[in-house]
């Protein structure tokens, strides 16, 4: 070595980052994002905050409960590390969070990748190594490797006034169809075996843009839900449909989902059924119109299924209209549902309106409604009972492995359990012989 040369030194090791994503899919594909860029630039995540140099919690501002669990992750990061950067929905609103925690080194809203990783640089410069930073073409994910959520578009235009998203993450911002199907394209390339599309309203997709075109392979596409689910089912993987408004022109999806180009499931946020109750809640769509509308698409497509969440309790709600959701749901068999008990959130229209329910009736009428549901869930269930159905392999076990059909997805829906002469594969997709069912799951042995 030379008098002027400078001295070797061993690498300098990568800045690590814990993460903390809570909430739902959309606030997962915003983790899934900004953990790329952190992993393009270097950075390792670490799987404890006290071995990391920084936590960053996306957080969750939707219910008071999210709330109160993202103040829990973000005092906890606190704790066990001292530096915590917070984003997400409760972030588009700081002064909880400063009020409660001012020693967090930076707040921001949803979707503001930049000023997360702007403040992330400032706690802790990434260590550059050209040879080492590199992030596979799908981005980091944070699901299995054979499922993957699909964000088509930012922000809801609907003011349903118990709802604080527009408020949290902006009015509709559609991307271009040619840049979801990129991505979606680099998905399966990467093993994905089932597309969860996704957005605060899928079928309102492209109506901010003007369903502008854009150009995808050798093709220009444009940015419309039928458009958009057309050019997915072409990709060789499930394309499962959230949140999903019941707009007249769904209808067009139907012919995709009898082909079997798509899942014969939609998942549609119906809240209740009550003109009176929808009414107050300001929700879109031809409401009164919807059992016609779902008995065409069952003619259409015999095998769909249907998911949904409700909200018993809201302001205003009479026993009168309570019954009316019980017979309505007897008459739309839906496959899949979900109910929460009406809970105000800040800054929602809502809590302005009168006819509070008392706590004590919104556990009963909940408590009502699940019975309900449940049978007529377990009369649906009994329906695929003796058939042979494709099931997509989640997770696997020495002879009894976990799936889901094609009519449910994960997390929110049932599981299938698959009894195996021989070892299955995560992310497989097995034909399995249905042999009995309850009200949320289905038991079956694989075939072959």
């Amino acid at each position: 070595m030379t008098a002027d040369a400078e001295p070797q030194t061993a690498p300098k090791s990568a800045p690590r980052v814990s993460f903390v994503s809570l909430g739902c899919p959309k606030a997962l594909v915003d983790s899934e994002r900004i953990i790329t860029r952190l992993r393009a630039e270097g950075y390792e995540l670490s799987r404890q905050h006290g071995g990391a140099d920084v936590v960053v919690v996306n957080t969750c501002g939707f219910l008071d409960s999210a709330k109160a669990e993202s103040l829990e992750a973000i005092g906890k990061g606190l704790a066990e590390n001292g530096r915590v950067i917070v984003t997400g929905c409760m972030g588009a609103e700081p002064e909880e969070i400063r009020e409660k925690f001012p020693g967090v080194l930076s707040i921001t809203g949803p979707q503001d990748y930049q000023s997360v990783m702007a403040a992330v640089h400032d706690a802790v410069p990434p260590a550059h190594d050209p040879f080492l930073d590199l992030v596979p073409p799908q981005g980091i994910k944070l699901t299995p490797r054979h499922y993957a959520y699909l964000k088509i578009s930012e922000g809801c235009s609907n003011r349903c006034s118990f709802c604080i998203i527009p408020k949290l993450r902006g009015d509709l911002v559609s991307r271009p169809a040619g840049d979801v199907l990129r991505e979606a394209e680099r998905l399966v390339a990467a093993g994905v075996k089932e597309l969860l599309v996704i957005s605060q309203d899928t079928s309102a997709y492209g109506v901010d843009i003007k369903y502008a075109e854009s150009t995808f392979a050798d093709r220009q596409v444009r940015a419309k839900f039928i458009d958009l689910a057309r050019e997915l089912a072409t990709l060789g993987a499930w394309v499962r449909l959230h949140y999903v408004y019941p707009y007249p022109h769904v209808d067009e999806i139907m012919g995709l989902m009898s082909e079997g180009k798509i899942l014969p499931y939609l998942d549609i946020p119906f809240q209740h059924a009550s003109p009176n109750v929808l009414k107050a809640m300001k929700r879109p769509a031809h409401q009164e119109k919807t059992l016609e509308r779902i008995g065409r698409w069952r003619d259409a497509v015999p095998d769909l299924a249907i998911r949904s969440t409700f909200i018993v309790g809201f302001p205003g709600e009479t026993e009168a209209d309570f019954q009316f959701l019980l017979d309505w749901l007897s008459e739309a068999k839906l496959d899949r549902v979900g109910c929460f008990k009406y809970e105000p959130v800040r800054g929602a229209p809502a809590n302005e309106l009168a006819g509070a329910v008392p706590a004590e009736v919104k556990e009963e009428r909940w408590h009502r409604f699940m019975a309900h549901q449940q049978a007529i869930a377990a009369r649906r269930q009994r329906l695929r009972v003796g058939r042979n159905v494709p099931v997509l392999i989640d997770e696997v076990g020495p002879t009894v492995s976990k799936g889901r059909t094609k009519w449910d997805a994960p997390e929110i829906d049932g599981t299938t359990y698959v009894s195996s002469r021989r070892p299955l594969r995560v992310g497989e997709i097995v034909s399995v012989r249905i042999e009995r069912a309850d009200a949320y799951d289905l038991f079956g042995h694989a075939a072959g």
